[in-house]
């Protein structure tokens, strides 16, 4: 059957993709700034706090941003949590010589750029069918990886040339724009009454089943190969003796074509119909691939570089399943509590990994890390559901 999506239904995505895209160069940004704060003193464990700082911030608020969605719509919450993350930056920007504010303003940035986590990937399922959901959420997925990218090629480089603040002008530039551009572009997607809804709609569906809290573990057990690689693979290369801003173009390359993957897994699932079948290879694929990373470092072998690209890639894979199958279980009335649900639980585990990985490296060294991260996914492979749950057509 041929399925058929209005070019309205593109331009939210598309408004969508580069709200979170911004989102995530905001939250991303810190973490990149860790060679140039541990060249200023600053261990790697005190450097990973900061870093953690945005992701701890979006644990905070996403429910509560979720909830707002679920009430007032996705229009007022993307572009006035823009607005917010704009107020933030700046903050981070005027408090740069300062590392306990510049701590705080970075908490506040990541507690209002949540606000497109879960408005975004609602705004996706409501404006598209069930058949094209997967290709979309993978392509509204490809945000994170394109804000990681952004960052990674633009942060390191320019903290290293003119400090914290010469970095942070992007992030304020493109928060600010977008904010503008989402208030006037998105419209929230059409929707029956809830007096109008079947019963088991409206009903809390982390009530009726165990579906969402399985989901929810598999994803926190996933992300933590996905945060190590982004947060540190910047340090591990520059360790292997690749110079900063080298180091920072190949992560950032590698994100971009995390991004291209996401893309085609969202296409691979609408094809199998299933988001949990590929969401299971993924994890055994995820644990493959740190393994190599651990094989890679222990030998100093050559293809660093092309490992790194692929341990990335995979690692990302997983999201835009999950994302997809909380919304679809979640149903209308309460996708956006559960999308923020499935995020919180994910940045906590994310805000664990700055100063935990950090703590391990140094004690343990990069291969020992690599190869305990990798453990992870074995354990989320019995957690995955057998079977998809819809409520959202």
């Amino acid at each position: 059957m041929l399925v058929t999506t209005t070019s309205r239904a593109w331009t939210m995505l598309a408004l969508g993709v580069a709200a979170q895209a911004a989102g995530t160069l905001v939250v991303s940004a810190p973490a990149l700034l860790i060679p140039y704060l541990h060249a200023q003193g600053a261990s790697l464990t005190q450097a990973g706090l900061l870093a953690a700082a945005p992701t701890f911030g979006m644990v905070l608020t996403l429910i509560a941003w979720g909830a707002v969605t679920d009430r007032f719509g996705e229009r007022v919450v993307i572009a006035g949590g823009l607005v917010l993350t704009t107020l933030a930056v700046l903050g981070a920007w005027a408090a740069a010589g300062n590392p306990v504010l510049l701590g705080l303003a970075f908490l506040a940035g990541g507690m209002t750029s949540a606000s497109t986590n879960a408005a975004s990937g609602r705004v996706v399922v409501g404006w598209f069918p069930k058949e094209r959901r997967g290709l979309a959420m993978g392509i509204r997925q490809m945000s994170q990886p394109l804000g990681v990218t952004l960052a990674a090629v633009t942060v390191p480089q320019l903290a290293e040339a003119d400090g914290i603040r010469s970095a942070l002008v992007l992030p304020i530039v493109l928060c600010a724009v977008l904010a503008v551009l989402c208030a006037i572009g998105i419209a929230n997607p059409p929707r029956p009454a809830r007096a109008d809804a079947p019963v088991e709609h409206v009903a809390n569906p982390y009530r009726t089943n165990g579906f969402l809290w399985r989901i929810h573990a598999v994803s926190i057990l996933l992300v933590v190969p996905q945060f190590t690689l982004s947060t540190y693979g910047l340090v591990w290369l520059v360790g292997l003796g690749w110079s900063t801003p080298a180091a920072g173009l190949l992560v950032g390359a590698s994100q971009f074509v995390g991004a291209i993957g996401r893309i085609l897994v969202g296409a691979w699932s609408d094809r199998a119909g299933s988001r949990v079948g590929p969401l299971r290879i993924v994890a055994v694929s995820a644990a493959v691939v740190m393994g190599l990373l651990a094989l890679v470092d222990t030998t100093h072998l050559a293809a660093a570089a092309v490992f790194l690209v692929v341990a990335t890639s995979v690692t990302v894979a997983d999201n835009g399943l999950a994302y997809t199958s909380v919304a679809e279980a979640a149903g209308p009335f309460w996708s956006g509590r559960a999308l923020g649900a499935q995020n919180t639980g994910q940045f906590i585990a994310a805000s664990a990994v700055g100063p935990g990985v950090g703590a391990l490296v140094g004690a343990l060294g990069f291969a020992a890390s690599f190869s305990i991260v990798g453990v992870l996914p074995l354990l989320a492979l019995p957690l995955v559901p057998r079977r998809d749950r819809t409520l959202h057509d």
